[in-house]
């Protein structure tokens, strides 16, 4: 998962993405880079760590230019977090070209291969942004005429980057000399959106994975990027979009508004806080269904997302909802890093349980997920040591059984608590008197509430169906074979997910 901008401009803009970057943090942590456009050259800074820390007052002096991208990454199964595959990314062949990416190709090392034996491209590294840029780069030359680029030229490009790529990627790339360029593949699984802003010197325009980039900016929300539609940019701030798909079809993520989204995000025409509002009242009707006698004294929140699907449960149920939970905020950072065995964080350096609303009381916790379950383990554990008679346990999602191949760093099938497993047997394992699974049809219908246009999601965490059709059970084998032969040596008390992303949230 990881956060995307462009920029076009009529002013310097390192602190516009510099500050656009501090809103998209949640999207990732492990690092960030910034490039921008100065007549034709690129000035790029980039590292391994949070913004504010890959970022220092010489760093922003040197990103000059009116136009730029910026990225903020949390890498993808199997990927490494070695700085040389922080993006932007860059290349200098056929135009000179920046790109960053959200999202997982599912193709990557027939790319690969293709670039290294007909295409004659070189890649250094070993991430599928890489790949992406050199497919692209490579699109463009052919396209171009004596190597010189006009919009339908761009778009003819990225067409036949659709044609060759696989998988999902939401993407932002500069030009030199020509200016900015952001597509989104033709599922649509990524979001992106695009705004304006009308200054004294003219029009600006900027690209973001989530509208409350946009919002935080002083931008004005124009529209979402269709799936497989292209936008291009030029440096004159001239505004040109295209369709580049043969059969586009929006199936976002749904995960996007369960878990990673800002809640003060619209994408695709969703709000994000509805749709977990929405969760809640799904689930406080399975629960009446299910359990009319529950007993439950109070409900609380396991901070910070599951906070507006808590709050709709408790309203529909009539019961008292209190936050039981604070979040240290200046903890330091989970350093968690993949090749290198996990150093265990224990959920109470970043939760500590409020006594007085868990003594001699039924209570109900609500999480947004559960992955591992190990987090989910411990917070049960605190609830019963805060004094708490009984501890029941509300997921706003249903159970995660599938890796998530589409930019999510989800675990390998052993890992997933809910894998081979009856809620009655996950309920055991987490220590609670009682487990509540929201249903796969009731998180798409409260997704569609908030707009009733949708009507298709990328769901395949939950249940298997990969959207783009070309997932097999041996290309499962081989990312989990890669997680655990050499990305990850993981410990089964630690939830990665769980924890490492609570700290984006944290620093929200």
């Amino acid at each position: 998962m990881c956060g995307i901008l462009g920029v076009i401009s009529n002013t310097p803009v390192n602190q516009l993405l510099y500050d656009g970057l501090q809103v998209l943090q949640h999207r990732g942590q492990d690092a960030a880079g910034i490039a921008t456009l100065e007549g034709r050259t690129f000035n790029l800074h980039k590292g391994n760590g949070l913004v504010r820390d890959v970022f220092r007052t010489r760093n922003m002096r040197a990103l000059k230019g009116n136009a730029g991208i910026a990225h903020v990454r949390y890498p993808t199964a199997g990927s490494s977090v070695d700085h040389n595959e922080a993006q932007p990314f860059y290349v200098n062949s056929p135009f000179g070209i920046v790109l960053g990416h959200n999202g997982n190709l599912t193709n990557t090392d027939e790319l690969r291969k293709v670039m290294y034996q007909q295409d004659l491209r070189h890649i250094n590294t070993g991430s599928d942004s890489e790949v992406l840029l050199n497919v692209l780069a490579h699109e463009l030359q052919a396209t171009a005429t004596g190597y010189k680029l006009d919009p339908q030229k761009i778009f003819a490009a990225i067409a036949g980057v659709h044609r060759r790529v696989k998988g999902a990627y939401a993407v932002v790339a500069m030009i030199s000399g020509y200016g900015l360029i952001a597509f989104r593949d033709p599922h649509g699984i990524r979001p992106l959106v695009v705004g304006s802003n009308q200054t004294d010197a003219g029009v600006e325009y900027l690209v973001a994975s989530e509208s409350v980039a946009l919002d935080t900016l002083g931008f004005k929300f124009l529209r979402d990027i269709a799936p497989g539609e292209a936008v291009f940019i030029d440096l004159h701030a001239n505004f040109h979009s295209q369709q580049c798909a043969d059969k586009p079809q929006l199936n976002p993520c749904i995960f996007e508004y369960v878990y990673f989204a800002r809640p003060d995000s619209v994408m695709d025409g969703i709000s994000v806080y509805a749709t977990r509002l929405y969760m809640g009242e799904y689930l406080a009707e399975k629960l009446k269904r299910e359990w009319k006698d529950h007993g439950i004294d109070v409900v609380i929140p396991i901070p910070d997302s599951s906070r507006p699907s808590a709050l709709q449960l408790a309203n529909h149920l009539g019961i008292p909802f209190r936050e039981g939970f604070v979040k240290n905020r200046y903890i330091g950072r989970t350093f968690i890093m993949p090749g290198q065995a996990m150093r265990k964080k224990s959920v109470r350096q970043k939760l500590n349980a409020i006594g007085m609303e868990f003594k001699d009381k039924n209570v109900l916790l609500v999480d947004d997920s559960i992955v591992r379950g190990t987090t989910s383990r411990e917070i049960v554990q605190m609830a019963r040591d805060a004094g708490a008679r009984k501890v029941f346990f509300a997921s706003a999602a249903p159970p995660v059984k599938f890796p998530n191949v589409y930019g999510i760093d989800m675990p390998s099938r052993r890992e997933l608590i809910a894998t081979g497993r009856t809620d009655e047997q996950i309920c055991h394992e987490i220590g609670a008197d009682r487990l509540i699974y929201q249903d796969l049809d009731d998180l798409k219908a409260a997704v569609i509430k908030a707009n009733p246009a949708l009507r298709v999601f990328d769901t395949s965490c939950f249940d298997g169906c990969y959207i783009t059709g070309d997932i097999t059970p041996e290309y499962l084998n081989e990312v989990e074979s890669a997680r655990h032969g050499s990305a990850k040596e993981v410990e089964p008390e630690e939830d990665q997910l769980e924890l490492d992303l609570a700290m984006a949230a944290s620093s929200m």
